[in-house]
């Protein structure tokens, strides 16, 4: 069992930045694959951003794409969302998920262990 905890959210103004944190219990963290997905008031959770297990692989969605960076530190127990350029749109609960040897997925389906979500809010 991976228990996740997520971090670093905050109320932001358009064009600041934030970075969330995702803290592992497990020891053996270098063996997962880490996505965060995003669920905003009144819509489906959607697929962010993730890095395979190795850290050389990552994926992110057209909405965040250059804008966000998913970073992976083994010696933490930790992966990184770097966000940058924020925009309203960004405004979500955003959640850390882990996927035992995943290739970096986009479907959360993939992934079974979650954490309980940060709130970011992205003032206009």
């Amino acid at each position: 069992q991976v228990q996740l905890v997520e971090s670093g959210g905050g109320l932001v103004q358009a064009g600041g930045s934030l970075r969330l944190s995702c803290a592992a219990s497990d020891r053996t963290f270098s063996r997962y694959a880490m996505g965060w997905f995003r669920q905003a008031p009144g819509k489906e959770r959607e697929f962010a951003a993730a890095i395979s297990w190795r850290g050389d692989s990552t994926a992110y969605a057209d909405s965040v794409k250059g804008r966000f960076t998913i970073s992976k530190d083994n010696a933490k127990n930790t992966v990184y969302l770097q966000m940058n350029s924020l925009k309203p749109e960004d405004t979500a609960v955003y959640y850390c998920a882990a996927d035992r040897w995943g290739a970096g997925q986009t479907a959360g389906g993939e992934y079974r262990y979650w954490g309980q979500g940060t709130q970011v809010t992205v003032s206009s």
